[in-house]
């Protein structure tokens, strides 16, 4: 599934389209993908800060979501991961299960130039995060920077 965000000329699948002249916000199109996958496709990813945004933004279908923006790109994405087993040993420590790669997906919802204008634009996201459908109230306060 490709999340399109405002990006003039389609983009090959699994691939990022960046710095679009013709779009003020540099905002791109960029198909679903694992974590490994994301952070592969640019080193700029891997080696940027990132600035964790909470882990219980949900969708429409209740689906828990993870919000990063990373700053040495302006990508501000949406993490999926699936319901983690927590594990008791037999002395009584728990610990999670370890999620495969492949099941951390990533969408990135928009690009924003700077973290000062991301944190303008989400003002009150800590409020915002728990309720449901909490991923459309991100929509609506990102729409200038290119969200679908």
């Amino acid at each position: 599934m490709s999340i399109p965000l405002s990006l003039p000329t389609p983009q090959a699948p699994g691939r990022a389209g960046r710095n679009n002249p013709g779009s003020p916000t540099g905002a791109i199109s960029v198909a679903r993908m694992n974590i490994e996958e994301f952070y592969e496709q640019d080193e700029r990813r891997r080696q940027s800060e990132e600035i964790e945004l909470g882990d219980a933004w949900h969708d429409a279908s209740g689906h828990r979501r993870e919000l990063t923006y990373v700053v040495d790109t302006g990508e501000l994405y949406l993490m999926s991961a699936p319901d983690t087993k927590l594990l008791e040993d037999p002395f009584g420590d728990i610990a999670v299960d370890a999620e495969p790669v492949e099941a951390l997906t990533v969408d990135v919802i928009a690009v924003v130039p700077s973290s000062a204008e991301l944190h303008g634009a989400l003002e009150g996201w800590e409020d915002a995060m728990g309720k449901p459908s909490s991923v459309e109230w991100l929509k609506s306060k990102l729409g200038a920077f290119g969200a679908a």
